[in-house]
């Protein structure tokens, strides 16, 4: 698993790519390393962690940068060719994105167990407003900290805020699907907790549209590659 929190990470970029059957989103996942694994990482970039929906439509890239100088100069120079690539081996692919994010705030429990799942939540505010970003983030803290207890399958919450000032992402791990399924139920408020405070995160003004997914980790490619590994979830 990526290590969200890695001080050398100054930018993160998710994209979603639309792939249709759980087969595809394997195909994805090996054409992918095995670009990367074809030619020298390119500078600047940290991790390419590559995440499969449980519904199995979708393939979800979570790249982590030094700086956007370095991805702007991949994308000069490498990009076109390993897309070409891909394309070769998984016909078809529609993707989303990026998208160009910057961690704001993490919150991780004690002696934390490894996640089995990632639940990605989006927001979508209805214009750019980096104060509103962190305002809504603030918000879900504050419910967080205000819950007598939290369903124990939760592990994390990272939020990032998208630098165009109008997303914010939690990359969120939890034990496993079960878990956050469970967590969800509990509140009967569509929310994690089921304390009133919650209610000011539903009703948070500005706020366009709000979702998430569910993902299992099929890939991951680091810097080194001594961490690369291989998952059939």
């Amino acid at each position: 698993m990526p290590d969200i929190t890695d001080t050398d990470c100054h930018i993160v970029l998710v994209s979603e790519w639309t792939v249709g059957t759980p087969e595809r989103q394997r195909a994805t996942a090996d054409a992918l390393v095995a670009v990367g694994e074809r030619a020298p990482g390119p500078p600047g970039l940290l991790s390419n962690n590559f995440f499969a929906s449980t519904d199995g439509e979708t393939v979800l890239n979570y790249a982590q940068w030094t700086s956007r100088e370095a991805y702007d100069e991949f994308v000069l120079i490498h990009r076109q060719l390993r897309v070409a690539q891909i394309d070769r081996a998984v016909p078809g692919i529609k993707r989303h994105g990026p998208v160009y994010y910057h961690l704001y705030r993490s919150l991780v429990r004690e002696d934390p167990p490894t996640p089995g799942c990632v639940v990605i939540v989006s927001n979508e505010f209805e214009g750019p407003d980096a104060q509103r970003q962190r305002r809504w983030v603030d918000t879900v803290f504050e419910a967080l900290e205000a819950e007598a207890e939290l369903h124990p399958g939760g592990i994390s919450g990272h939020f990032h805020t998208s630098m165009d000032g109008t997303r914010v992402l939690n990359y969120a791990e939890w034990t496993d699907e079960q878990a956050h399924c469970e967590a969800l139920e509990m509140s009967g408020q569509g929310t994690i907790g089921r304390g009133p405070k919650w209610l000011d995160v539903k009703n948070f003004p500005g706020v366009l549209s709000n979702g998430f997914k569910r993902y299992h980790l099929l890939r991951s490619l680091s810097r080194d590659r001594a961490r690369s590994a291989a998952r059939t979830d």
